[in-house]
């Protein structure tokens, strides 16, 4: 009696959407695409472009997006698409390096 444990599809669309959002911003990382600065890197930027689109959730929906995704399903997802932008950013610099 070996119960897999259920993953909503919703969350799992918010996880791979975080962790390909991250892993795409990631290899983008070293080559500062959105000009230098602060507010330009884009790990900010990704993280931006995350809370607009779930402010559109929130329009679009007329209800609070933790009633939708719960918060901890909101955060563990912004962990995986910053743990990937990480990933994302080793293989652009260490893989896909041109020098």
């Amino acid at each position: 009696m070996n119960a897999k444990p259920h993953i909503p599809p919703l969350y799992a669309w918010w996880y791979a959407l975080m962790a390909i959002g991250g892993l795409g911003f990631g290899l983008l990382g070293d080559r500062r695409p959105f000009g230098e600065g602060f507010m330009r890197h884009p790990l900010v930027v990704f993280f931006v472009i995350v809370a607009a689109v779930l402010l559109v959730v929130r329009v679009a929906l007329a209800k609070p997006v933790p009633e939708v995704i719960p918060e901890r399903v909101l955060l563990t997802g912004c962990i995986i698409g910053a743990a990937a932008f990480l990933v994302g950013n080793w293989i652009g610099v260490h893989l896909l390096a041109t020098h």
